[in-house]
Parts: structure tokens; sequence; C-alpha cells
């Protein structure tokens, strides 16, 4: 099974919607996803991630299920000083990594973990992408994946960066506080996991293209930076 996990495109926040540039990146992608094919679209039910996904799912002629669950995790707002607000996913990464060659085991104790605010939407998306997975023949156990009923379906769920970030975290067991400092999904990108069967049992995730955004290149647009905090230059 692959499970494609796809950023919404540009964003207009405040109309909760696209960009005019948006919908051109919705069309490549489009086109991108016609030609692999999918078997199942799922989406976000918040208009930026709708309007990205109607492209692909008229081009494909299927039809598409809204997941609740995969709605941005908009309760992860915080102030940060001299930041001002951020999104906990957008906690400047020199914090998270301030502790040297023990970032690993720092990050699992970072207030990012430590909020209960923040344990409860971790613990929240993991069961509920369990329960997702689980009705596509893969039961969740010790952090590997039961292979109920193997199959090759193609699954294309249209969500947003902050939850695709802390959905990759469950998926993969990376600490939280180091994908989301770590990792970026630009608007419209795609992020590949394989759900790799080494036995007749198990399967595990794993990632085999990260924030992939060649039809963008291919149709000659640029890389949108909604998401990116960094000083321009």
């Amino acid at each position: 099974m692959r499970l494609f996990i796809i950023r919404h495109a540009d964003p207009d926040y405040p109309n909760n919607t696209i960009t005019p540039a948006g919908h051109q990146e919705a069309q490549a992608l489009a086109s991108r996803m016609q030609r692999l094919g999918l078997d199942y679209i799922y989406s976000s039910p918040m208009g930026r991630a709708l309007d990205t996904m109607r492209y692909t799912a008229e081009a494909l002629g299927i039809p598409y299920s809204v997941e609740d669950w995969t709605q941005e995790l908009a309760e992860l707002r915080m102030r940060l000083e001299p930041w001002g607000q951020l999104m906990a996913w957008d906690v400047p990464g020199e914090i998270i990594r301030g502790s040297g060659s023990d970032a690993a085991n720092h990050s699992a104790t970072h207030p990012c973990l430590t909020d209960p605010v923040v344990l409860a939407a971790f613990q929240r998306v993991g069961a509920q992408s369990d329960a997702f997975l689980a009705r596509h023949g893969y039961q969740r156990e010790d952090g590997r994946y039961r292979v109920i009923q193997p199959n090759r379906a193609k699954i294309a769920v249209f969500c947003h960066g902050g939850l695709g970030l802390t959905w990759l975290a469950h998926l993969l067991e990376i600490p939280l506080p180091l994908v989301w400092s770590g990792f970026w999904l630009p608007p419209s990108s795609v992020t590949t996991v394989l759900f790799d069967q080494r036995s007749s049992q198990w399967a595990v995730p794993r990632v085999v293209g990260l924030g992939d955004v060649s039809h963008l290149y291919e149709a000659d647009l640029p890389v949108q930076p909604s998401g990116i905090k960094a000083n321009a230059d």
C-alpha cells in the first residue's frame, strides 16, 4: 500500500481557500496524480484542502471522502518571545536542538511534548491514523502494522503542513519536535509512504519521497514559501 500525504496548494488563509497561484499548483498536481492513478481520495474538511483536492478528484473521475481528523491542528497556537504568535511546529529549531549532541533525548522532554494540549493533539492524531489505516487493512501494534488485508492500494490524503508533519512523526516513530523543526512540506507537495512488507505478517511505514514538488517544476511553477519562517536573507 502507498499513502500519499498531500499538503494543500498555496493558501489564502483569510478566505479559507487557495490563491490564484494555488489553483495553478493544484492543476499541475492533478495531472501528476492522474498519471499515477489512485484508488482512494480523502480530504480535510477545510476549504484550502478541499479546493486543492477537487482538481485531482475531477481529473481521475473518482469520488472523495472527507476525514475530519485531517484538518489543521489549529489549537496548537502559542506565544513565544521574541517570535510572537507561532504554531507549535514553527518553534525555532535553535531552541529544540539547544542541548547539542543530546538533541534527540532533549526533544522528548521539550515543552512541545509536555504541554497537555500538544500531547492530546498528538495522541488524537495517532489514534485516528491507526483507525484510518485499520480500515485499509493495516493494524498498528507496537509501532509496526499487522497486515490484515495486504493490498497495493494508492491512497491520497489532502491535508495540511502541521497535520502532515505530526502524522509522519507518529507513522515513523520520530520524536515530534525533531520532525517539526527538521522538515517542511511545501504547498501542494506529495509525501509518499510505502508500507514496506518483508514478511506475511508485518509492514512498516517507509518514506520514499518527502515533500516532492516535481509537478511544479514540470509545469514551470515556483515553489511557494508558505510555512517557512526563516529570514529571507
